[in-house]
């Protein structure tokens, strides 16, 4: 796990990016205090995830208006077609811990074509 900001760097029901890491990482509080973390851009078009809006544990992207869900990185309308990377989140002593999770080497996400 990797330090990436204090717990008070995050208001409620927003999102700061995390450029320290790669790709950046955006970490949200939601209202309950839940804190997650995703992958920062929109996987249709390059936009900040930080920048977006946050209401009942979704992100809205700021250019488009699909929403990702906080918990599960699922993404609920088009234009976006594919679901953002999810990240393992801690605060201890409030510092906000993040636990980077695999690439996804999957072709579809990758820009490779289908071999089918």
């Amino acid at each position: 796990m990797q330090h990436v900001c204090a717990l008070a760097d995050v208001p409620a029901d927003e999102g700061l990016r995390i450029a320290s890491v790669t790709p950046p990482i955006a970490v949200f509080r939601t209202e309950d205090g839940e804190v997650f973390a995703l992958d920062d851009t929109c996987t249709h078009q390059d936009a900040s995830l930080a920048d977006g809006w946050v209401e009942d544990c979704w992100v809205e992207c700021p250019l488009h208006g699909s929403r990702f869900h906080l918990r599960t990185g699922a993404v609920d309308a088009p234009p976006a077609k594919l679901p953002v990377r999810t990240h393992r989140v801690e605060v201890r002593d409030g510092e906000v811990w993040v636990a980077l999770s695999l690439p996804d080497l999957r072709p579809d996400l990758q820009g490779v074509p289908d071999e089918h």
